[in-house]
């Protein structure tokens, strides 16, 4: 028996002894008592609405996280309205597209996404037919945060026109629950579709209540997955090993003060695989052997005055090193040896300080965020493209001021200075000025109006060194938003709940320098966030968003614009009984995408998910799940991928803290 069948056993055995076991409460396992589940009292639904802000957020955190099962970073967030994934389920070759923006099929971004790993930006600029730049595993993180378009990302980045993500890791107190010792948690996962088999162990330890660490080791692997056809979805598996370390201190007068350091590390080897990830190419550029290490590490400071609301001070220091090394194995000459032996090397190092300050100013209440920021990137020389260092200095100002009649304003700016330098090439400066207004009418019975107006600049970057002219050329967008939530306890039941949130928004950039033949773009939509629970414990959640994209260039004819997802509208039915048992049932449909230049069938998808959490007895922490994706095996490609979607996958997963 090979390793990858015994542990595939281990995992299927484990699971199924687990699920029988579990199903029987202490009382039952030595009678025929009847299971009794508590039904739930708090309304509750899979993912809460965001209707107290102004800004299009959505918060996907560790309980829906840990439901979806998901193989990469970028399924923990596809549920999101307004994010599309291109490709999903391998970390190389897919990538986060937020409202039209991201990645693309030329390169795994565009700079106009911006991605954080505790306050450590990642990822590299522009690489040539490879994915996404965000190898890491969802295992080492307790939440991730989406924001979409730019109001409310000011005080963390310039050029942010789709959106941000945001990761937060797992601390240790989130096992020890701030108590003082050992925690342990380890977490087996079979999924049947490319044989995928994870192994994650948590250990926490927090010997003293102001002292805590955590240690996690997570290994990933995956065979070749097939479509809903049956044929292989590209050419080899992965394994993705990744580990962390963190610890946080807390110290000073009522423990006012903290210092926590983390840091994360992920690597990739991949043997004889095509190098062009994406698929677009038909195999022209040949086969490469593969090697990726993403590490990011993170040193973070607070301190919250006891004497005045003024000094509530966070700093920040960063940094992100990213190494891909390829070479070519298909005997590559000329140009495309260049290309695919190259080894590149991104190394991004940030300071960031700031300051909230709570005061008062007559009537009105403020909450003042204040800073500054130093960013130092470089780019290691590439047979493949230049090197070079990018140095920013920002600072930033955001403020939140409450009216107290309802009225919420909160302005922002930035302004951030460039220095931009490659040893073959000139040096250039640069700076610009951005920011905008957001605003929140709440009229006090649930029903609340907003809107935002922004605008940001892209800054050059180090990959276009060889084109003097992109280097003066920052690009420029502009963005309008407006839209309405609502919010009430008790709408038709006792105990139900609903919350809804409609945005839609306008966004134009010009001068563009990232796509080619392309110097105006616009894009408009609309996105809906709702979610209804009942007492009894049944919920449904909905999310949608519909969008319109056009190639706004001067002088042609306005065509569509190809970065444009498809619309689509998910909705969740499920059931709660209690902190037991949880039941849910996802459809996923996608309209036919007809305004492109790359067309696609619409297509329905079911998921199923159930976890079970037994409360009482000797499987006390251990948790539960078995989900189904893809239900009726459909073949479909989504649009924006370049390879089909995996087909009918069962997953099964045992989790225990001990």
């Amino acid at each position: 028996m090979t390793a990858s069948s015994r542990m595939r056993a281990l995992l299927l055995c484990s699971t199924a002894t687990a699920l029988v076991l579990g199903a029987m409460p202490a009382s039952a396992q030595d009678s025929d008592a009847p299971i009794v589940l508590d039904e739930i009292s708090v309304a509750q639904s899979k993912r809460g609405v965001r209707t107290d802000t102004a800004t299009a957020i959505t918060v996907v955190e560790q309980e829906e996280m840990e439901d979806r099962q998901a193989s990469t970073v970028s399924e923990l967030v596809d549920s999101v309205p307004g994010v599309t994934l291109l490709n999903s389920g391998t970390p190389v070759g897919a990538g986060i597209n937020i409202r039209g923006f991201g990645a693309n099929g030329t390169y795994g971004t565009d700079q106009k996404v911006l991605i954080m790993i505790d306050g450590a930006t990642v990822g590299s600029e522009e690489l040539y037919r490879i994915g996404t730049q965000l190898y890491t595993d969802p295992e080492l993180y307790k939440q991730v945060e989406v924001v979409r378009g730019m109001a409310g990302t000011f005080e963390y980045g310039s050029g942010v026109i789709g959106g941000m993500l945001r990761l937060d890791t797992k601390d240790a107190s989130d096992f020890t629950g701030g108590e003082v010792g050992f925690r342990a948690r380890q977490t087996l996962q079979y999924g049947s579709n490319g044989d995928e088999m994870v192994s994650s162990s948590i250990l926490a330890w927090q010997p003293t209540k102001n002292v805590e660490f955590l240690g996690n080791y997570t290994w990933r692997q995956m065979d070749v997955q097939e479509d809903g056809a049956g044929n292989d979805i590209g050419s080899e598996g992965y394994e993705l090993p990744s580990w962390m370390v963190k610890g946080k201190v807390t110290f000073g007068d009522g423990d006012n003060q903290t210092l926590t350091l983390s840091y994360t590390d992920t690597q990739t080897d991949e043997r004889d695989v095509p190098y062009d990830s994406f698929g677009f190419t038909s195999g022209i550029f040949g086969n490469v052997d593969r090697q990726t290490h993403s590490k990011t590490a993170a040193l973070k400071y607070t301190y919250d005055s006891l004497d005045t609301d003024l000094i509530n001070l966070t700093a920040i220091l960063s940094y992100a090193d990213q190494e891909i090394e390829s070479e070519g194995v298909s005997g590559q000459t000329g140009g495309l040896a260049d290309i695919v032996n190259a080894d590149n090397q991104y190394e991004t190092t940030k300071l960031t300080v700031k300051n909230e300050a709570l005061f008062s100013t007559g009537r009105l209440s403020h909450s003042l965020r204040t800073g500054v920021e130093l960013i130092h990137k470089k780019r290691l020389e590439a047979s493949s493209a230049p090197g070079g260092t990018d140095k920013r200095f920002a600072v930033f100002a955001v403020d939140d001021i409450d009216f107290g009649n309802g009225l919420l304003l909160t302005p922002a700016l930035r302004y951030e200075t460039q220095s931009i330098e490659g040893d073959a090439y000139d040096s250039y400066d640069n700076d610009a000025l951005m920011g905008g207004l957001t605003a929140r009418y709440a009229f006090g019975n649930g029903w609340a109006v907003f809107g935002s107006a922004a605008y940001t600049e892209s800054l050059p970057i180090i990959d276009d060194l060889g084109t003097p002219g992109y280097m003066t050329q920052p690009e420029k967008a502009r963005s309008y938003e407006l839209g309405f939530s609502y919010d009430r306890d008790g709408l038709f039941a006792a105990g139900d709940a609903l919350r809804l949130k409609v945005n839609a928004y306008h966004t134009e950039i010009w001068d563009i320098t990232s796509y080619s033949g392309i110097t105006d773009a616009r894009m408009q939509g609309v996105e809906l966030e709702a979610g209804y629970s009942l007492a009894s414990g049944y919920y449904m959640d909905v999310n949608a968003n519909l969008v319109h994209g056009e190639d706004a260039t001067p002088g042609a004819s306005d065509d569509y614009w190809d970065g444009t997802p498809a619309d689509e509208l998910r909705v969740t039915f499920g059931k709660r009984w209690g902190e037991m048992v949880d039941v849910s049932w996802e459809v996923v449909a996608d309209a036919e995408m007809d305004r492109s230049s790359s067309p696609s069938d619409g297509f329905v998808v079911h998921n199923l998910r159930t976890t079970y959490r037994p409360q009482e007895g000797v499987l006390r922490g251990t948790e539960m799940r078995f989900g189904v994706e893809n239900v009726f095996d459909t073949e479909y490609t989504p649009h924006l991928s370049t390879r089909p979607a995996a087909g009918r996958t069962f997953k099964v997963t045992l989790a225990k803290t001990f």
